[in-house]
């Protein structure tokens, strides 16, 4: 009996090991910040070194760390190596690990509120009515992430229109509908900049907190 109960305590100490790793992949604010990165795409490790404002070596180490626990994975395309999550698992971890850091950690909230305090901000409930909006073109949904995202995947009905290129082509877009701006989900600016920018030069601008992370594990139709 007693060797039956020592079994089957190691067998539960593997089993939890090994959960084990991958809050110790993702037990790192830069490597969170990589996974959030990848959820709008596959990136270099330049990019991804860019955008996370790290260094090459250091980018490099945290995405090793992130590949030994199999949330991402790389591919060859000619002589560059892309990374990219591994499933739309990863994305659900992610959602679901800020979520709870949201829900239960006061400082993050006191943060937070610091930059998602916009006039005027969609929530998720809201989601089913965008759509049917812009669907009908009552609205438009504006996606100022980098193209290459885009690209990869948006939100129903988005058209690309990147922050650095909103000033130049703000002409493109029609005054008399509301514009909804997203960009990588609530911890990035670059949609309420947007909408900054939007309601200076007269448009009605609604800043959408949620990206395609968040609308990739709860589709809508």
């Amino acid at each position: 009996m007693a060797s039956r109960i020592s079994d089957t305590r190691r067998v539960k100490d593997i089993l939890y090991e090994q959960v084990a790793r991958i809050g110790k992949a993702a037990g790192s604010p830069k490597r969170l910040e990589l996974i959030e990165l990848l959820c709008q795409g596959e990136k270099t490790v330049e990019t991804l070194a860019s955008e996370a404002a790290i260094s090459m070596k250091l980018a490099s180490a945290h995405l090793r760390e992130l590949r030994a626990a199999h949330l991402v994975e790389t591919e060859r395309h000619g002589k560059h190596i892309y990374y990219r999550i591994a499933n739309r698992a990863v994305a659900a971890f992610w959602v679901a690990i800020r979520t709870l850091a949201e829900d239960r950690l006061v400082e993050l909230k006191m943060a937070l509120a610091q930059i998602t305090n916009a006039p005027k901000e969609l929530t998720p409930k809201d989601r089913d009515a965008l759509v049917k909006a812009a669907r009908k073109g009552e609205v438009v949904v504006l996606d100022v992430r980098p193209l290459a995202e885009y690209e990869a995947a948006h939100l129903p009905y988005a058209q690309s229109m990147p922050i650095d290129q909103l000033k130049t082509r703000i002409s493109e877009l029609p005054k008399d509908k509301t514009v909804v701006a997203y960009c990588r989900g609530p911890y990035c600016l670059m949609a309420k900049d947007a909408v900054e920018l939007l309601k200076q030069k007269g448009f009605e601008a609604v800043h959408l907190p949620e990206g395609v992370a968040e609308w990739g594990i709860a589709p809508v139709r």
